[in-house]
C-alpha cells in the first residue's frame, strides 16, 4: 500500500513509525476534533489577525472554535478578543479562557502576572510550553483549533508540526516579493514535515480609497492570482482596512462584519 505519511490514520509498523517523533497526548477530558496551524516564514504580515478571522468566521458557522497561541514571545491573541486576567485551573488541569462570543484561548499572557512582562525563554522552554499548551489545557469539545505560530521554520513551528496532529496549514503572505520568497520555506517545511497546506490568505493586498473607491496596491501587485495556478489551492486577499484595525486594538476584533475568509474556511470544512 502506498504510503501517504499520515502515521495517524495507518496501522502498518513500518520503519518510519519507529523512527518518527510521537504526537503529544491531548489532555484525557479534552476534546478537539480538527487543528489547523497558521504559518509564514516572515513576521508582521499578520497571522495573528488571520487567525483571529478564522475563529470568528468558524463561531458564525455555529462552529466551537479554539485558538492555541503558540506565539510565546510575542502573544496578541487576547488583547485582539479583549481578553484579559489570568487562566486558572483545577485538579484536572488548565482551563482555557473564552471570548465574549465564546472562542476557547490559550495564551502565555494569560498566565503572567502582568501582561507586558517580557518572556525571556530558550528556544527548548519555549516550545515545551506549546506542548503544554496542547496536552495540559482542558479543552472543551472544540470543532476547530488553529494554532497561531511565531514567524520563521525554528524551534517552536517544528514542535507544533512535529508535536500537535495538525490537519493541516495555512499561509499567511502579503504581495512584496521578498515576502514571497521568504514564506516559500516555511511552504517547503510544511512539506517536508508532512503537513497538508490548505489554502493561502494574502494580506494587506490592497486599499480602497474612501473617495474613489477604487482599489490601490500599496505593496505592489497582488501574487495572488499565481499562487493560485501554481499550488491549485484557495488564495484570499485580505485588505488593508483601518476599521478592522480598530476593531482588533480594542479587543473587539469579533464585531468585524465582513466575512473576509469566507472560501478558506469552506476548504477548513472539507477536513
Amino acid at each position: 500500500m502506498a504510503c501517504d505519511h499520515n502515521c495517524d490514520s495507518c496501522s502498518e509498523n513500518c520503519g518510519e513509525r519507529k523512527g518518527g517523533i510521537p504526537k503529544e497526548p491531548l489532555h484525557e477530558l479534552a476534546r478537539v476534533k480538527k487543528v489547523i496551524g497558521i504559518i509564514s516564514g516572515k513576521g508582521g504580515v499578520g497571522k495573528s489577525l488571520v487567525t483571529s478571522l478564522l475563529a470568528v468566521t468558524c463561531q458564525r458557522r455555529g462552529y466551537r472554535a479554539a485558538i492555541l497561541d503558540a506565539d510565546i514571545t510575542g502573544p496578541s491573541i487576547p488583547r485582539a478578543f479583549g481578553v484579559h486576567g489570568r487562566a486558572y485551573g483545577d485538579e484536572s488541569g488548565i482551563l482555557p479562557m473564552e471570548t465574549a462570543f465564546g472562542t476557547q484561548i490559550m495564551s502565555i499572557n494569560l498566565l503572567l502576572e502582568n501582561e507586558t512582562d517580557p518572556v525571556v525563554w530558550r528556544g527548548p522552554v519555549v516550545a515545551g510550553m506549546v506542548k503544554n499548551f496542547w496536552s495540559q489545557v482542558v479543552w472543551k469539545d472544540v470543532d476547530y483549533m488553529f494554532v497561531d505560530m511565531p514567524p520563521g521554520t525554528g524551534d517552536v513551528p517544528l514542535t507544533v508540526m512535529q508535536s500537535i496532529p495538525l490537519d493541516g496549514v495555512i499561509v499567511v503572505t502579503t504581495p512584496q516579493d521578498l515576502v514571497e520568497m521568504i514564506v516559500q520555506k516555511a511552504v517547503k517545511m510544511a512539506e517536508l514535515l508532512h503537513v497538508p497546506v490548505i489554502g493561502f490568505v494574502e494580506n494587506m493586498s490592497y486599499f480602497i480609497c474612501t473617495n474613489c473607491w477604487e482599489k490601490h496596491r500599496i505593496f505592489g501587485e497582488s501574487k495572488a492570482e499565481r499562487i493560485r495556478k501554481d499550488t491549485g489551492k484557495v488564495v484570499e486577499e485580505l485588505p488593508i482596512d483601518p476599521a478592522i484595525t480598530a476593531l482588533e486594538d480594542s479587543g473587539k476584533i469579533e464585531l468585524v462584519e465582513l466575512d473576509y475568509l469566507n472560501a478558506l474556511m469552506d476548504e477548513v470544512e472539507k477536513l
